[in-house]
């Protein structure tokens, strides 16, 4: 029988336990428990509550359990219904009477919300070095590559050249975004609920501050029915995965693109493809589309424990059993993507050659033209238009805009001048665009130092 079936006269058929049990899921929170416990009862004997030797014997019969799981050593069983019903079973055999009197002043609902808290704090953090491993690598790849000129594009389609730079610190910005992201939510679950009990508190006097310092919280929830219930550090905790999944999808997209035959930007490392099991030739992106693919998985994650929230009455309902799983999927996921995304691009090989290549397509230079004509005092929009007439020109003759004469040019608009063919020029143009943001060398130097003022500070608070 279990150990809540005093009121009861039979117990619950063999379905309805494995079907009611959240053992296979919260014994990942074996650890936590055990902390949230030990914290438990030397508060109580403090309080005065139980006798000293009782949380000692506690104390250290808690450390066995531990050191036994950790070993491969410890039997869990279903019919133990959840982590936390195990480590008191275990308890109790091992010490006897001293470990019934753990549960005293709790309920299973304060003391799976702190594991749950104490579980969310750390995967945060975890989660915070993996940002930080990956903003590195990409700042790395940035910092080899300085003068390296790309397309940059709008709708796929050649927009302006940019400094490759350029383009992979606008991932670091991302990604520091979602660091922002992660403390949120580490923030969030960084309050203590053990203590509330049930719902409403308890009889017993207890300091629910003494357990709170004894965990590492910040601070005490202070309504008990909040504290029981309440899971948005666990949605705070998903979103911030979902997000950065999506940011690491972003960039293994154009990974994937940037290594097909069609851009050949560049070369992953062998480490980082597979080939094919019938074409020899093939070296395929498989891991960079993993991660786009596993995107999916945790934003499903995220979707499933709101709808699971949408509409629970106060305090503690069964439903609230299903959210754990959501939230150790999206964690562990998000941090095998950070910690392949890395590997993938401190690996990977430009070929800066290629890239200029097909910066010099697609008539990149059409807007510093458009900007010529307004700087001389033609009305942007006509100029517009007079640049769309030549880009227009130079497809029908099969050529790009560096290909025409002046005398095209003056065709159009007797603005244009000799020095019009400086305005041509890739390098020209990138270090034209020296505004804050701006891809010219100046500004991506600038931003690289904010990256990384930024990046040290992050690596500070982890």
């Amino acid at each position: 029988m279990a150990l809540w079936s005093g009121r009861f006269t039979e117990n619950v058929s063999e379905f309805t336990q494995r079907f009611g049990a959240s053992l296979p899921v919260d014994k990942a929170l074996y650890a936590q428990d055990i902390a949230g416990s030990t914290a438990h009862a030397n508060m109580l004997a403090s309080c005065g509550v139980i006798a000293s030797k009782d949380a000692q014997s506690i104390e250290g019969g808690l450390a066995r359990i531990k050191e036994r799981i950790e070993a491969g050593d410890f039997a869990f069983d279903i019919n133990d219904e959840d982590i936390h019903m195990s480590v008191e079973r275990a308890l109790i055999a091992d010490i006897g009477d001293a470990g019934a009197r753990l549960h005293t002043g709790r309920s299973r609902n304060d003391q799976v919300a702190t594991d749950t808290r104490l579980f969310a704090k750390q995967r945060c953090a975890d989660l915070m070095a993996a940002n930080v491993a990956l903003r590195h690598a990409l700042v790395e790849q940035a910092e080899a590559h300085p003068a390296t000129i790309m397309p940059g594009y709008t709708h796929l389609q050649h927009a302006q050249p940019v400094l490759f730079s350029h383009h992979m610190l606008a991932y670091v910005w991302m990604l520091t975004r979602d660091f922002e992201r992660l403390a949120a939510a580490r923030r969030a679950a960084d309050a203590s609920p053990l203590g509330a009990a049930a719902l409403a508190g308890t009889t017993y006097p207890l300091d629910r501050q003494m357990t709170a310092d004894a965990l590492g919280f910040a601070s005490v929830i202070p309504n008990s029915l909040d504290a029981v219930s309440d899971r948005d550090f666990l949605l705070d905790l998903s979103y911030a995965c979902s997000v950065s999944c999506m940011h690491l999808s972003r960039l293994c997209e154009e990974i994937v693109l940037w290594s097909s035959a069609e851009f050949d930007f560049i070369e992953l490392s062998d480490a980082f493809s597979t080939g094919s099991s019938i074409m020899p030739q093939k070296k395929n992106p498989d891991f960079a589309e993993l991660i786009r693919g596993k995107t999916g998985r945790v934003v499903g994650d995220l979707v499933a424990l709101l709808v699971t929230m949408k509409a629970l009455p106060l305090a503690y309902n069964k439903d609230l059993q299903e959210d754990k799983e959501g939230a150790i999927d999206a964690a562990k996921t998000l941090e095998d993507c950070l910690v392949c995304a890395a590997g993938m691009i401190a690996t990977m090989q430009l070929k800066p050659e290629n890239m200029r290549t097909q910066a010099k397509k697609g008539y990149l230079a059409a807007t510093d033209v458009a900007d010529y004509l307004a700087k001389k005092g033609m009305p942007f929009r006509s100029a517009h238009a007079v640049v769309g007439h030549l880009v227009l020109l130079c497809e029908q003759r099969g050529c790009d805009l560096d290909d025409l004469s002046l005398e095209d040019f003056q065709a159009e608009s007797e603005l244009f001048e000799a020095d019009i063919v400086s305005s041509l020029d890739l390098d020209a143009i990138v270090a034209a665009r020296t505004t804050i943001g701006g891809t010219a060398g100046s500004a991506v130097a600038e931003q690289m130092r904010q990256a990384k003022a930024a990046l040290a500070a992050d690596e500070a608070v982890i």
